[in-house]
């Protein structure tokens, strides 16, 4: 070539730059709502994730009525509840009264065993978003937040040259990164 000529050197590295913090910025906020999610819903046999439980017992002194419904409408009356229950029925001499997130366990005696349930603000509606409890939308929303964390873990690992990049260090923590899902699923015996 003649010296007046320039060659154009094509610099992949900046635009792989750039298009990883721009898609890493955007997938900040999803990234929250399923780091939140997966560690509430990975201890489950802990702790409910999406409700408070409480249980409370008290005395409200006998309950007379012919038919469960009689009974039940008495209940809830002497218990100031002004909802109306989805289900009622009787198991020997308890009448059970079934309402939104509310059991209500009452023997003929008057013994009421009251338990409910309080929705958890975030963490329930994070699990709903994370268990794409939504469905139709939300689909596409969760795809494309998936296609964008398999595009920061390829950009990222062309991001840093030489030693410290992918020739060097990082294709021994790529290895071990993918070493741990495959060894875990063979020494747990899994699927």
């Amino acid at each position: 070539m003649s010296e007046g000529v320039k060659t154009r050197k094509l610099h992949l590295r900046p635009w792989v730059r750039a298009v990883h913090r721009d898609v890493g910025y955007v997938a900040v906020g999803l990234t929250i709502v399923y780091a939140l999610s997966g560690l509430a819903v990975n201890h489950i046999a802990d702790w409910n994730p999406n409700f408070h439980d409480t249980i409370r017992e008290l005395e409200i002194g006998a309950i007379q009525g012919e038919t469960d419904a009689v009974a039940a409408s008495a209940v809830l009356q002497r218990m100031g509840i002004a909802e109306r229950p989805s289900d009622t029925y009787r198991a020997g001499d308890e009448l059970t009264i079934l309402l939104d997130h509310r059991t209500l366990h009452v023997t003929s005696a008057g013994h009421v065993l009251d338990e409910a349930q309080r929705p958890r603000f975030i963490l329930r509606a994070v699990n709903w978003l994370h268990l794409n409890r939504g469905k139709k939308a939300w689909t596409y929303f969760a795809d494309a937040y998936a296609a964008g964390l398999l595009l920061l873990a390829l950009s990222g690992m062309f991001m840093i040259p030489g030693r410290k990049g992918l020739a060097g260090r990082g294709a021994a923590l790529v290895a071990i990164g993918v070493a741990i899902p495959v060894a875990y699923v063979v020494l747990s015996n899994g699927p």
